[in-house]
């Protein structure tokens, strides 16, 4: 969002809702933050077009998807913006890699990846991060259990 955007209270509730369910009719919505469903709709246009909503996804389920270990990972690379580049443009070929934020601290790039089993991750690691000799470490965190997020059990 290049520019500022003014948000009321309005703005603000009806954007806490639909961060829960985009799905959330019209109807219920006005009932919610106390508006008409013509001036809910007015505003969700305005929000999407002001891009404060910036996409309107579906979370599916990664057991359904056949991919149900999540892992985070955190990896260190040698410096330059040729070599962050690169390794980002790696990363956004691997179907596994569902997010993947360029940080600051200890490492230099966090990872979010969907895979099948520790095995597919062993063969994602050997190919992305031990066969690039621009990273110099990497660290794994297996995911247990979501406690706060789309998929968390409620």
């Amino acid at each position: 969002m290049a520019k500022t955007v003014e948000l009321d209270h309005f703005d603000h509730a009806l954007l806490r809702e639909v961060q829960v369910d985009n799905q959330t009719p019209a109807r219920v919505l006005a009932e919610r933050v106390g508006l008409s469903q013509s001036a809910v709709l007015r505003r969700l246009r305005r929000l999407r077009a002001e891009r404060v909503i910036t996409a309107d996804i579906s979370v599916v389920s990664p057991e359904v998807l056949g991919v149900p270990v999540t892992i985070h990972v955190l990896v260190r690379i040698d410096q330059g913006s040729r070599t962050y580049g690169a390794f980002a443009r790696k990363l956004k070929r691997r179907p596994e890699v569902k997010q993947a934020s360029y940080v600051t601290g200890g490492a230099d790039f966090v990872l979010r990846l969907q895979v099948e089993s520790m095995a597919a991750y062993a063969e994602f690691a050997r190919e992305v991060f031990h066969e690039d000799e621009t990273v110099s470490e990497y660290h794994t965190y297996v995911a247990m259990q979501e406690v706060i997020g789309p998929t968390a059990r409620k």
